[in-house]
């Protein structure tokens, strides 16, 4: 608008600014609704000099978006021949051509919310000599303000939306969308006049991200066209793919135009990446660029995952069909038909097409021939285009395929006429308001016929409506709630592509909303589906080790520790088996532990049974032997009392050998340690008295010595029974305090229990050999000091030599003790029993035996008294 002019008569008049646009199409109503549709893309601009307006060039005309616009037109003709919804309002239409390109997008926009006079009328006829000469028109307000349009349905493209919004939403102009997803679009703060019927790419994120991980794919390249669409896309994916353990093994970003350079930079990536799958967040045009380079250089075995832009877009199969066999992508909710859109779409004929140079344009490029007074002035770059031949006037839709009348997909068709039905459901509870409980000031209503955009975005945010037997409704956000099909490119049998759909997600379903039937699915190489991993899955047994400075999804195997187990792939940690259980050689399974101990029925155990019942035996032999030559000189001179108690805890000793033997208990270890160790003291009292006895009887010859008196039967009972009583205490505050128990011992071999018989307390146990060993030191002793007595009477030097073998036996006992473990501990002490018990028997009695049985003519008096 521009009212600053001199002239009073030229305030009630407007100017229009800029070039007339005649590439658009209109119709009349109470309500026009505006539109815009990528009809044409890959705008190519020429180099300014900024001399002259710059010029953008138009090409590759899009058949697929025309059926989008004549969606539009289709489904306001439909609600206009409705008598249920909008009865007293006619809806109209003004659409133009965004070319996927924001300043014309921009202008375009401009053009539908300010108005445009009709074709031809030019202000300089009425006005040439009151006003200023201008490139514009100069035309009365009246027959701008009947084409403005209140609400936009458009834009395709997330950028172009964003620009549209930031330039149209100071006026609270409504901006309905069918085909932007980017989810920067839901901040209603910075957007507040958006809504589409698309989803949010949160959703579709959520989608892919769960779709990767189902097929394993954990290491994959994503790249995107360099648009706001694309970078919120991919920013999103890498933040979701980490909770599903999918990293990106690359990000690479190109622009619109894609150059050669930026095609070879793309290209070097993907193909020099481990990563076989890539996530391509672009459009249809992008995507052929793309598909050309990658043919050129023979790369095959890719899985690509097709964004919703580009999911359903059958022409790229044309010229790239091997290259996208086996392709996933998300497709929005498809209208299984649209009733009476295929015959709107096919009722073409050459004769209606001269009302839309859209029409005329798509009619010439898909028959290749030249309308008669055709309004297209594109030629997309071909030098014959005026050159074609006259159309014949037969031609027939029906006899070719094209994108155009192509109704199998009716995804982002479907949304364009929810888009429809939501304004039109909108207008239809605007003209319902009653006067007084309307939802603006004072309870007031909006003029159905002349009301303000920001009153139609009120109702278009509480819109509640059903539209082919659909629920539509809207978040806070002005999104709708997210259905895809994840649909599978197969090749059908004549060699065109089948979009199969294998597959599904639904965000409304709760917990796993992504559904697949992988039965049905083709993949690009096989009947599997490749492998795209930095590592390799840990398997079971293994846990996983992160490899410093790279991703999450690049790390090492780790086998598990023993005693450790993971039964899961990919296991973080390794779990700790049970008390009783140990890991198996695999690793991934808790077994039972074996039990250790000494049995009765392994070679060891017979070998010391055997051992100790021999040595108890042959104690109670020399007894019966000594019993019966009990009038012997040798018997009667070996003080008969003390050498059967010496040989019957002896025999004791032997037995208490077989105590260690078998399962321990709690009582049967209680038994083995001060019944050992009371036996022994009590067996060394006995040789400690007899030596002293033997020692004092030489000494008490001496001249008035009365010695002997000292050590009589009295007296060598008595010695006994001290140095036995001082163990007996021992023993008895080691019982009270802390006795010896049975144990399970885990520690010292993992795959093992050990069942064993531990001290309790070991300065108990360390006390009962130690006083054991002052009594055999004192025993020694003595020894020692009778070692000149008569030689046939002298039973010091066997004495003394059994101590020696005593002292030999439980010193090793020490270290070989404390260095093993398990039914070989035990083993140890039975041997030390056992040696220490063969030791006395054998050095203090069987000489004895040997003398008495073999050689009686020594057994005399005077044979022991010589020296």
């Amino acid at each position: 608008m521009n009212n600053k002019h001199g002239s009073a008569a030229v305030f009630d008049n407007c100017v229009f600014l800029g070039e007339e646009d005649k590439n658009s199409l209109y119709e009349d109503g109470d309500v026009v609704i505006g539109g815009l549709f990528p009809l044409h893309y890959s705008p190519v601009f020429s180099h300014s000099t900024y001399k002259e307006k710059p010029k953008t060039n138009m090409y590759n005309f899009s058949s697929r978006a025309l059926r989008w616009m004549q969606t539009m037109t289709f489904t306001i003709k439909e609600i206009n021949g409705r008598s249920d919804l909008l009865p007293h309002l006619k809806l109209g239409f003004h659409i133009h051509d965004s070319c996927d390109d924001i300043p014309v997008s921009l202008r375009a926009s401009l053009l539908l919310v300010n108005g445009q006079p009709d074709k031809g009328f030019r202000a300089e006829s009425f006005y040439r000599d009151k006003v200023l000469k201008t490139n514009g028109y100069n035309v009365g307000c009246d027959a701008v303000r009947r084409t403005v349009s209140s609400v936009i349905i458009g834009d395709a493209g997330s950028g172009v939306s964003m620009a549209l919004l930031r330039s149209l939403g100071c006026f609270h102009i409504p901006l309905v969308s069918y085909f932007a997803s980017c989810s920067c679009l839901s901040n209603q703060r910075e957007f507040p006049t958006f809504m589409r019927t698309m989803p949010s790419d949160t959703f579709q994120i959520r989608a892919l991200a769960q779709l990767v991980s189902y097929f394993g794919w954990t290491w994959v390249g994503v790249i995107g066209v360099e648009s706001d669409y694309a970078r919120f896309a991919i920013q999103l994916f890498l933040q979701e793919s980490v909770h599903y353990g999918v990293c990106a093994a690359y990000t690479h970003f190109y622009p619109v135009v894609v150059s050669q350079q930026a095609l070879d930079d793309l290209l070097n990536v993907i193909q020099f990446s481990s990563s076989k799958v890539i996530i391509n967040f672009s459009g249809e045009s992008e995507m052929q660029s793309i598909l050309r380079g990658i043919m050129r250089r023979n790369m095959t075995g890719l899985q690509w995952i097709a964004s919703e832009a580009w999911a359903t877009a059958k022409s790229l199969w044309e010229k790239s069909g091997d290259l996208l066999m086996g392709t996933l992508g998300f497709a929005i909710r498809r209208a299984a038909t649209i009733p009476g859109l295929k015959q709107h779409l096919t009722s073409l004929t050459a004769s209606s097409l001269h009302k839309s140079a859209f029409l005329a344009e798509f009619w010439e490029e898909t028959f290749d021939c030249r309308l008669n007074g055709s309004l297209n002035t594109h030629s997309h770059g071909s030098d014959n285009f005026f050159d074609r031949q006259p159309c014949k006037g037969t031609e027939d839709l029906n006899d070719v395929y094209s994108p155009y009348s192509d109704v199998t997909q009716l995804r982002v068709s479907y949304n364009i006429y929810k888009a429809v039905y939501l304004v039109a459901y909108a207008l239809q509870d605007l003209s319902n308001c009653k006067v007084g409980k309307g939802p603006f000031l004072n309870g007031t209503c909006a003029d159905p016929k002349n009301f303000k955009p920001w009153q139609l975005i009120h109702y278009m945010k509480h819109a509640n409506f059903s539209a082919l037997g659909e629920k539509v409704n809207f978040d806070q956000n002005g999104d709708p709630i997210a259905y895809y099909d994840l649909m599978n490119w197969q090749r059908a049998p004549d060699g065109s592509l089948n979009l199969v759909k294998v597959g599904f997600y639904d965000a409304s379903l709760p917990g796993h909303s992504l559904v697949i039937n992988d039965s049905v699915i083709q993949w690009p190489l096989g009947k599997k589906a490749i492998q795209s991993v930095c590592s390799s899955s840990c398997p079971p047994g293994t846990r996983v080790v992160r490899r410093k400075g790279e991703p999450i999804c690049c790390y090492d195997c780790v086998p598990c520790t023993e005693g450790e187990v993971s039964d899961k792939t990919d296991s973080l940690e390794c779990s700790h088996c049970s008390a009783d259980t140990w890991s198996n050689t695999a690793r991934n399974l808790c077994i039972p532990r074996t039990t250790e101990y000494l049995s009765y029925y392994e070679f060891m155990g017979i070998l010391l049974c055997v051992a100790s019942v021999f040595g108890a035996c042959l104690s109670l032999f020399i007894i019966t032997i000594f019993i019966s030559f009990k009038d012997t000189p040798l018997v009667r001179a070996n003080n008969m009392e003390l050498s059967f108690l010496l040989l019957a805890f002896l025999a004791i000793c032997f037995l208490v050998g077989l105590l260690f033997i078998g399962v321990p208990s709690d009582w049967l270890c209680r038994i083995r340690y001060p019944a050992f160790g009371i036996s022994f003291a009590l067996c060394i009292s006995c040789l400690l008295a007899k030596t002293a006895v033997v020692l004092m009887a030489f000494r008490s010859t001496l001249p008035r010595s009365n010695v002997m008196k000292w050590f009589g039967s009295n007296q060598q009972r008595a010695s006994v029974l001290l140095g036995t009583a001082v163990q007996v205490i021992i023993c008895f505050i080691w019982l009270l305090t802390s006795p010896p128990h049975a144990n399970n011992n885990t520690d010292y071999h993992g795959a093992t229990i050990i069942k064993e018989c531990v001290p309790g307390s070991e300065v108990g146990f360390w006390s009962v050999l130690g006083y054991i060993g002052i009594l055999a030191c004192g025993c020694l002793l003595m020894a020692f000091l009778a070692r000149n007595l008569p030689d046939n009477f002298n039973e010091a030097k066997f004495i003394a030599f059994s101590m020696l073998i005593f002292f030999a036996v439980w010193i090793t006992f020490i270290p070989v003790y404390v260095s093993t473990a398990g039914k070989y501990t035990v083993a140890v002490h039975i041997f030390a029993i056992l040696a220490s018990a063969f030791a006395l028997l054998f050095c203090i009695f069987v000489p004895k035996c040997y003398i008495i049985l073999l050689r009686p003519e020594k057994n005399c008096k005077k044979k022991i008294m010589q020296r």
